[in-house]
């Protein structure tokens, strides 16, 4: 597998670094590296987060993604979008949340931008707001195909508490539910 380079942007208090984690420690649980590095403002709730997801089969030397490496982004703030989206490469994937973050034009036709409402599914068809770091985890692998499914799944219920373990197991099934359907249109 070549390198993949993704990005979760945000704002704090949303889980983007809770799904960046899992991506990192699901790889190593596979024998390869990965790694992620957060940039986020004193602010805890509410200032722009960034997560940098680096998985490869080979070391990495060198933790940050330039500008133009990103194959992927997945944003649910406008404000964080707006900074980051400069990452992604020409023609990379942009998830959306289109409640939250509104793209220009010039930006759909630069990049694939990609709909989907991340927290009216965590919030409505979960019935728990948290679990919108887990549909997004589940929407990133299944465009990306970055992990094996199971071992990422087994990794993300290692890190949340047994008692929401359904609801994630829920949130994950419909994130790749959505993914699937945004990529057959």
């Amino acid at each position: 597998m070549a390198r993949t380079l993704m990005r979760f942007t945000g704002v704090g208090g949303q889980g983007v670094l809770l799904a960046g984690e899992i991506f990192a420690a699901a790889k190593i649980k596979l024998g390869g590296y990965g790694l992620k590095t957060a940039t986020y403002t004193s602010q805890v709730r509410g200032g722009p987060t960034v997560v940098d997801i680096t998985l490869d089969d080979e070391e990495i030397f060198y933790p940050y993604a330039n500008d133009g490496e990103i194959d992927f982004m997945l944003s649910v703030a406008q404000k964080s979008y707006d900074l980051f989206k400069d990452g992604v490469s020409e023609g990379g994937t942009i998830v959306i949340d289109p409640y939250l973050v509104k793209p220009t034009d010039e930006d759909r036709k630069k990049w694939r931008i990609i709909e989907i409402p991340i927290i009216k599914i965590a919030k409505e068809e979960v019935g728990n707001v948290i679990t919108q770091s887990v549909v997004a985890l589940a929407i990133a692998n299944t465009i990306m195909n970055a992990i094996d499914e199971e071992i990422l799944i087994e990794t993300m219920l290692s890190k949340v508490p047994p008692k929401v373990h359904e609801a994630n197991k829920l949130a994950y099934s419909l994130g790749k539910k959505y993914a699937l359907e945004a990529l057959s249109k």
